[in-house]
């Protein structure tokens, strides 16, 4: 299998790399305004770049509590919309061979859901997620 471009990340606490196919970029997040009913992953809506982009708060989006004070994100689109998907921290783009999860990994929440395997680094896993999967229904547009 040939290698591929993973972004590394840290979310909820955990290194995971994302396919660099997703990741459109990496931004600093200014304000966030709140959107009323929205589903509760969706921190608000933000002017990114003269483009509103929607802000998923990728903790919450995990079933956990929710990150308050991160201001990075993976802007990824899905379905000609635009996503900031907040991150803890962004650490560097490497060249890993996606492996398929083993079956006696247990992962707690919706991590099984975003789950797309695995990479090695440094004799480390380190789980790939899809970024789609983290994204509420309710706020995906048709």
């Amino acid at each position: 299998m040939a290698e591929q471009l993973y972004l590394i990340a840290e979310v909820a606490g955990r290194t995971v790399a994302i396919d660099s196919d997703q990741v459109e970029s990496v931004v600093d997040i200014g304000e966030v305004t709140a959107v009323p009913r929205a589903a509760r992953a969706v921190r608000g809506l933000a002017a990114l770049r003269s483009r509103v982009v929607t802000v998923v708060d990728t903790e919450a989006a995990l079933g956990m509590n929710g990150c308050t004070l991160a201001r990075r994100a993976v802007i990824t689109a899905i379905d000609g919309h635009h996503y900031a998907m907040l991150v803890d921290t962004l650490e560097d783009v490497e060249p890993f061979e996606l492996r398929p999860l083993a079956g006696g990994i247990a992962l707690e929440g919706n991590w099984r859901n975003a789950a797309r395997g695995l990479v090695e680094r440094d004799g480390e896993p380190i789980l790939v997620v899809d970024l789609a999967a983290l994204v509420p229904a309710s706020a995906l547009l048709s």
